[in-house]
């Protein structure tokens, strides 16, 4: 089965927290939606049929997910970050309340063994590590086995442990063809968990477009000079490539540039004297020996004293950028301003 949105739209108190979406997570597919925290809750709460209120429709294969008359449709399955369970029950009590729920064949023990905790079956569930509780979690849909998942947050702050058994989890739904869609506001669990990745910002949806690191044999080949059209950044093993437009601004800490954007950085190769050679006919400004600013971001020049000027963003932390005293004659020149 596949998940689908059509035009999938949600105002709250005359703001919008949800654009248009229309997207499609096809069978054996893991997808990741990055937004903002607000635009995430309210989705899951139309996916929990919880909120009937937006427009649009959500699709399960061909059903519409309002239209069902289940509470919760039997083909979805939907982890959330907070979801609690019972915390003086053991494991293995837990392990067969879900099972007894879901009418599952799977046994306690296969569930066990997939999250890695037979050792952890007469532990009570309060006596776990926050990483374990969320394995024990996960295992509500290995009973439930439905065939779309969504994932919030899947591996916030999670240890490294949990991470790699997510991931073989992920992998195993997906040889099982399972739509799989991962609902974050982490850049980084979007491009090293999901095969495909989205942007969902106020303007709409954006496909993150990554590459994979080239092989040795591929370096050898002589290609064409790269043309520039987007900012190249690198997340673990992966290229991420953004537009220029959706860049806050850009850093150089140390000798690295990292390049900000709604709050997240990514380290960039280029140095700072490149970006911004690259980016000025973007309307990008260096205002600081340290920093270029994206001007179509700025909200605000901020004056602390005579000499002293900062750049306020229009960005929800209303991040501030140093302005050096030589840039504001220039940013009052590039405004036409005297």
């Amino acid at each position: 089965m596949s998940l689908r949105f059509e035009h999938v739209e949600k105002h709250h108190q005359n703001t919008v927290v949800i654009p248009s979406l229309s997207l499609t997570i096809p069978k054996g597919e893991v997808a990741a939606l990055h937004t903002s925290i607000d635009a995430k809750a309210h989705l899951l709460q139309l996916l929990g049929k919880k909120d009937v209120s937006g427009s649009g429709d959500i699709y399960i294969e061909e059903t519409l997910l309002h239209k069902t008359k289940e509470k919760y449709h039997p083909s979805l399955g939907i982890s959330l970050l907070e979801e609690g369970c019972y915390e003086r029950m053991t494991v293995k009590e837990n392990l067969t309340f879900l099972k007894r729920l879901f009418q599952s064949t799977k046994t306690q023990k296969e569930a066990a063994v997939l999250m890695h905790l037979e050792e952890k079956l007469h532990t009570k569930i309060q006596q776990l590590s926050y990483s374990e509780k969320r394995r024990v979690l996960m295992t509500k849909l290995l009973f439930q086995d439905p065939a779309v998942i969504v994932l919030e947050e899947p591996d916030q702050n999670m240890d490294i442990e949990s991470k790699r058994i997510l991931r073989l989890a992920l992998e195993e739904w997906k040889n099982q063809e399972k739509s799989i869609l991962l609902l974050t506001s982490n850049m980084e669990s979007a491009i090293t968990l999901a095969d495909q990745v989205y942007r969902l910002t106020n303007t709409g949806l954006h496909k993150v477009e990554t590459e994979e690191p080239e092989t040795e044999a591929e370096t050898d080949v002589e290609e064409e000079p790269f043309r520039f059209s987007k900012i190249p950044t690198k997340v673990e093993d992966k290229m991420v490539l953004f537009d220029p437009p959706e860049i806050d601004y850009i850093e150089s800490r140390e000798g690295k540039s990292y390049v900000f954007i709604e709050n997240e950085s990514f380290p960039c190769a280029f140095t700072l004297n490149e970006l911004e050679n690259k980016l000025k006919s973007f309307g990008f400004f260096r205002c600081h020996r340290s920093y270029i600013v994206n001007l179509q971001k700025v909200r605000e020049v901020i004056t602390w004293t005579r000499n002293s000027y900062s750049l306020q963003l229009d960005d929800k932390k209303k991040s501030e950028i140093p302005l050096s005293k030589g840039k504001m004659e220039d940013l009052k020149e590039m405004l036409g301003l005297k």
